[in-house]
């Protein structure tokens, strides 16, 4: 599959293909490319997680006015790396736009959601579907808000397999019904920068024909750092001698990371499939460690589990495209939930600035009226 499609777009619900060559990297050509005055846009968050939608957006040029996620842990997160943000613990379905008026007309409706099961997989559990209720609760909100967007990310499956047909009739209808057009699409996060292969659908939605105006954003150019380049600074932090030779054999993008389910089971690299590839590139997929390899650590890939390096969780943050600096709290289980489960900045970014154009854009129509 391209790594950049348009798998569907509404009101028709169509399908229409794209792949886009690109324009230079994210942080300098593309910035320019798009040519944006940063700032001055408003957003609302939903399903906030670790912040990695947040800050995306927040490069490209959004303020969220309020960030809701009903994790304790995952509001922590928010609140140490962001003092200045209104982080709110609740849950998306309890959420009354009506009581909080900052968030009406603001520019961007935005969230990472729980991922979606398939009508059938939700047969299969006996109708317990809180994921789809999540969703249907996201698509509420636009009637109590009034984005001029809208920005959800959810598994690639929902925005372009048959099985999810009736999901998306839903989201299309709901949409079509309050004005907004909208496309699907599935982007991988390796065109933009990050160190692994991670594929994402995305909905993004325009009040009125602002959709006309939207281009999908374009990869990269060059070639995708590896897992070695982007964690070899960090595997020789403690002195680990071998962290050169290893980085050497990590000459690969990671497999996608799994966050994994919040009701069960430790903090891995995901299914079998992934370990066998993290395992080629030296490294131990069945667990992860507490902190980077020290001085004594005998690195022999020949020996199985115990001669591969674990990552840390803030090594997958770094493959996640997460700066160094941000913080995320809690256990080590639940800080590699919140970590694996979110949407890659870089990316979030690049869609963001892709939107944020197509804002401004009518700002600078002179039929607009404010911008609105």
């Amino acid at each position: 599959m391209s790594s950049g499609r348009a798998v569907r777009e509404g009101r028709t619900g169509t399908t229409k293909g794209h792949h886009h060559r690109s324009g230079g990297n994210v942080e300098s050509a593309e910035e320019r490319q798009l040519a944006l005055p940063m700032g001055g846009l408003t957003s609302l968050e939903v399903c906030a997680g670790a912040g990695g939608l947040a800050l995306g957006l927040e490069r490209a040029g959004f303020s969220p006015v309020l960030l809701l996620e009903n994790r304790p842990v995952a509001c922590e997160t928010l609140r140490a790396n962001r003092a200045g943000w209104d982080v709110r613990e609740i849950d998306l379905t309890a959420f009354d736009p009506s009581e909080e008026r900052q968030v009406y007309d603001v520019d961007l409706l935005s969230g990472g959601l729980p991922r979606v099961k398939s009508p059938a997989a939700a047969n299969r559990t006996r109708g317990d579907d809180a994921e789809l209720s999540v969703l249907k609760a996201a698509i509420d909100l636009v009637y109590g808000v009034q984005p001029r967007a809208i920005l959800l990310e959810n598994v690639p499956d929902l925005a372009e397999k048959d099985e999810y047909d009736p999901v998306r009739a839903y989201v299309g209808e709901e949409l079509d019904h309050l004005g907004y057009r909208f496309r699907w699409h599935v982007l991988n996060a390796k065109d933009f920068g990050v160190p692994q292969t991670r594929k994402v659908g995305l909905l993004v939605a325009f009040k009125g024909d602002l959709l006309d105006r939207f281009e999908w954003p374009k990869p990269v150019d060059g070639p995708c750092p590896t897992v070695g380049e982007a964690l070899l600074e960090s595997m020789g932090a403690r002195g680990w001698p071998g962290a050169a030779e290893w980085a050497d054999q990590a000459r690969e993008i990671a497999p996608t990371i799994v966050g994994g389910s919040w009701d069960r089971g430790g903090a891995d690299l995901g299914p079998t499939g992934a370990k066998r590839k993290w395992a080629h590139m030296g490294v131990d997929g069945g667990t992860v460690a507490d902190q980077a390899p020290g001085t004594d650590f005998v690195w022999n890939p020949a020996l199985g589990r115990s001669g591969r390096v674990p990552l840390t969780v803030e090594q997958v943050a770094l493959l996640q495209g997460f700066p160094p600096e941000w913080k995320i709290a809690g256990r080590k289980t639940a800080r590699y939930r919140q970590v694996g489960n979110a949407t890659p900045p870089p990316l979030a970014q690049a869609v963001g600035r892709a939107i944020a154009r197509a804002l401004w854009s009518e700002s600078d129509d002179p039929r607009s009226e404010g911008g609105r």
